[in-house]
């Protein structure tokens, strides 16, 4: 089994279990009475999903850890002469940021779906209050640097700068805890804001996953194929459910996961600086939001777009759904372009 094979094996058996778990997971929601309730601050059209499973973030959350496990343990047990091939699959740095990168991915759908529990089982629209929330992520995020500074992963290729060892002193030690803390939350949380209609979030999210891939072949780290091969599959077996009109949602069980997922990621190929371009769609559905309100703020009510985030100005211009997911994805596939020529062109290893 070479390493493409090993790739393909897992979007397979993501796709598969989590496109399967649809007949299961969707019902047993149903029968809990897991509906989705529709807020009067979004778009009036959107009544109409009043009640669809929400959570079923769960089931590619189940279909990437099976995967990446699966498929992991298959590698190692036919490692044998092509040790080698897989070497840093299964030793050194590369297997802490796989493993930690699991833990905060799974870490944030936790305190998704504790949030998501609260707003439909104890019927609190607000679930988790604001600092809840963020104290939750917090402890994500600064537990996630903490892992990647005790494992010295603290070099970072810079586009049109070369390789940075944030090791060298206090200062550069701080840089790297804040700018490491400013990427992983706000990353996790502009996946979360780009969770807003049918398919959209999980179509961009597959672009990003794509690139990683590429990424790594060109960085010929296996971990990393497999990491992001899971994701897509995952993603794409979800859509199989989510594509408009959706059959269930993920919830923010499911798009805090996958924002953990991308941060990851973007660490793996030890230049987390593109996930700016990599993920081009979720940095704007961000900037929309701060834009938004900061704008109207400032000028007592006015606003910037008809509704943010932006992929709700979009509908309230008349876009259909299934358009702004094939427009931002397309949009995010060009920004995916970008990140990976910045790579390619400069340190890759």
């Amino acid at each position: 089994m070479n390493t493409t094979i090993a790739l393909i094996i897992s979007i397979v058996i993501s796709f598969g279990v989590t496109a399967g778990l649809g007949f299961i997971i969707i019902p047993w929601l149903r029968k809990l009475k897991f509906g989705q309730t529709i807020l009067d601050i979004g778009p009036s059209w959107h009544k109409s999903k009043q009640g669809t499973p929400n959570m079923g973030g769960l089931m590619f959350i189940i279909g990437i850890i099976l995967s990446f496990a699966a498929t992991a343990v298959t590698v190692h047990l036919t490692g044998g002469n092509l040790e080698s091939e897989y070497s840093s699959l299964i030793t050194g740095r590369e297997t802490v940021l796989m493993i930690a990168g699991l833990v905060l991915a799974l870490g944030c759908g936790l305190v998704g779906f504790t949030d998501d529990f609260i707003k439909i089982k104890l019927k609190r629209n607000e679930g988790l209050t604001a600092k809840q929330k963020t104290i939750g992520q917090v402890i994500m995020t600064v537990g996630y640097i903490l892992t990647l500074w005790l494992s010295h992963n603290t070099s970072w290729y810079i586009p049109f700068f070369g390789t940075v060892n944030f090791e060298k002193n206090l200062f550069t030690a701080i840089v790297f805890w804040a700018v490491s803390f400013f990427i992983i939350y706000g990353c996790i949380n502009s996946v979360n804001l780009t969770d807003g209609i049918d398919g959209l979030c999980s179509s961009v999210t597959a672009t990003v996953a794509i690139t990683f891939i590429v990424i790594g072949f060109i960085q010929n780290f296996t971990g990393m194929k497999l990491f992001a091969g899971a994701l897509l599959g995952g993603v794409l077996g979800f859509l199989c459910w989510n594509w408009n009109p959706a059959k269930t949602f993920m919830g923010d069980t499911g798009s805090l996961f996958l924002g953990g997922m991308v941060v990851a990621l973007g660490y793996m190929c030890k230049c987390p600086l593109l996930l700016l371009p990599i993920g081009i769609v979720y940095v704007c559905e961000t900037l929309s939001d701060i834009i938004q309100i900061g704008y109207f703020k400032l000028t007592h009510g006015k606003r910037v777009f008809k509704m943010a985030p932006i992929h709700h100005h979009f509908e309230m211009c008349g876009w259909k759904e299934k358009k702004i997911c094939v427009v931002f994805s397309a949009v995010n596939a060009v920004g995916c372009i970008v990140g990976v020529i910045l790579l390619y062109f400069g340190i890759v290893k």
